[in-house]
């Protein structure tokens, strides 16, 4: 569709900046915090990109002052971070660490002298090593109330200061990440569990929202979903079928149950032919649709183009790049739904991602027509390696492109009648980049630090820094 004329961002609409706790903190031992998960998975050799790991990362949690002042210059109406759950229970349940409800304590009253709406993510990815050790966490359904006591503690702490809040960050990569191919932790190939944690974690997560129900009533809840519209390569019968097969298996799949309470029915079909399908309990699927979200968080950062795939001999699960060296991945897939083939209409990073801010507004119309829920684009940047030059420049024109490219996707889809109720761009600072190490930049700051050396982590201001902070003053009417 082509508007004469373009709808305007709305008055109240949240621009903002995104981070997590294990990439940004640092302090991972301080202050009574436990392990998490990824404070142990990072010292297997060979996981992360040379060694890398968020023992420091860029020292958020000593720093928070500054970040936050520096946020207030760029004029931010919002950040989005999370909260690391072994810093509130050290053993994932049991006692709380007060230490650590003071550090966020202080985190949300200094975003709030500045009149930046803190948004808080409840989980991203840094599950307390202890649940593991207690009952392999998501895999076992004493998660459900670990998790929701856990939630229960930061509603009645925070909840009369903070208005937004994201239940779980990606759930379909931390499942797939961790349960298929093993490049999270726990590291485990074995996509029949990764089927039975999905499903906890979708307990988990109504399970929480009923609470929030409870105890913050004026807030808004929804969960984040890293989302990848998905194309066929052209127009022959096989390839669509292609295209609706990974729609259903790799994104419907989990918004119809943050929406709906249900799983889509041929991908449930395929799950039942390969003898995947989750352990359902009786009076799962009534939590489920008890628990319908106020928004769909939106994590975008490309679309994917997918071809038939034979059942016999087709592909399988390919090589991610993890590097920067462009063209190291591989195709991969699902034999005999689909497999991933290349865009010959867009361009890709260095680490293969396909840049396409058109596929932005595509999927935020094809949540808007199949949910009728507001969204919020919780996370959406570009990773690319930024050159430090002589005085403190950094001139990263190519991710000015890639964001006002896909500001305006969003403009052209709150025109198209989609209710967008903010845009968290990814990242306000540089952090390490869970598998890729600290030379994957993303952030408005460039942080002084690399993988062998966290330096004097100085916060240097990019170019889109300035770039933004005109955005934001102009509400988007100047990119």
């Amino acid at each position: 569709m082509e508007h004469k004329t373009k709808t305007a961002f709305p008055q109240d609409f949240l621009w903002g900046a995104a981070s997590a706790a294990y990439q940004v903190e640092g302090a991972w031992n301080e202050d009574g915090k436990g392990p998490s998960v990824w404070d142990n998975f990072v010292r297997i050799p060979g996981t992360t990109y040379k060694g890398s790991n968020g023992d420091i990362a860029v020292d958020h949690y000593h720093r928070y002052k500054e970040d936050v002042s520096l946020m207030a210059e760029q004029g931010l109406k919002t950040y989005r971070f999370s909260i690391a759950w072994s810093r509130i229970f050290p053993t994932g349940n049991g006692e709380i660490n007060e230490k650590g409800l003071e550090f966020y304590d202080k985190l949300i009253d200094e975003l709030l002298s500045y009149n930046i709406e803190p948004m808080i993510t409840l989980y991203h990815w840094d599950i307390p090593q202890a649940l593991m050790d207690q009952y392999n966490g998501w895999e076992s359904r004493q998660i459900i109330e670990d998790f929701n006591n856990y939630a229960r503690v930061l509603f009645e702490r925070y909840g009369d200061r903070v208005k937004y809040w994201i239940s779980l960050n990606e759930q379909n990569y931390f499942v797939s990440y961790g349960y298929e191919t093993a490049l999270h932790p726990p590291g485990v190939k074995d996509r029949k569990r990764m089927y039975e944690v999905n499903h906890i974690a979708n307990l988990a997560n109504a399970t929480v929202i009923k609470s929030f129900r409870e105890l913050v009533p004026n807030g808004k809840i929804g969960p984040s979903f890293a989302y990848k519209p998905y194309y066929p390569i052209d127009s022959n019968p096989e390839n669509i079928l292609a295209f609706e097969n990974s729609e259903d298996l790799n994104n419907y799949f989990w918004m119809d149950i943050y929406a709906w309470g249900q799983y889509p029915i041929t991908a449930w079909k395929y799950l039942k032919e390969q003898n995947l399908t989750p352990t359902i309990h009786d009076g799962d699927l009534e939590l489920l649709r008890s628990a319908k979200p106020d928004f769909m968080g939106v994590n975008y950062y490309r679309t994917t183009t997918v071809e038939k795939n034979p059942l016999a001999g087709g592909v399988d699960i390919g090589v991610k790049n993890t590097t920067g060296k462009k063209g190291s991945g591989s195709q991969s897939g699902v034999p005999g739904m689909f497999k991933t083939t290349s865009n010959p209409h867009v361009e890709t990073t260095n680490w293969d991602w396909d840049i396409d801010p058109q596929g932005l507004r595509i999927g935020l119309r094809r949540i808007a027509t199949r949910y009728q829920l507001p969204v919020l684009i919780t996370e959406n940047g570009l990773g690319e390696f930024d050159k430090l030059e002589e005085g403190d420049i950094i001139n990263d024109d190519y991710r000015i492109e890639y964001l006002k490219s896909h500001i305006q996707s969003i403009q052209d889809a709150i025109s198209d009648g989609v209710d967008v109720l903010g845009y968290c761009a990814w990242s306000f600072t540089d952090l390490l980049s869970w598998l890729n190490g600290y030379q994957k930049r993303y952030g408005f700051v460039y942080v002084d630090r690399d993988e062998d050396s966290a330096k004097d982590l100085r916060r240097i201001k990019k170019k889109s820094f300035d770039w933004y902070k005109h955005v934001i003053e102009t509400n988007g009417e100047s990119l």
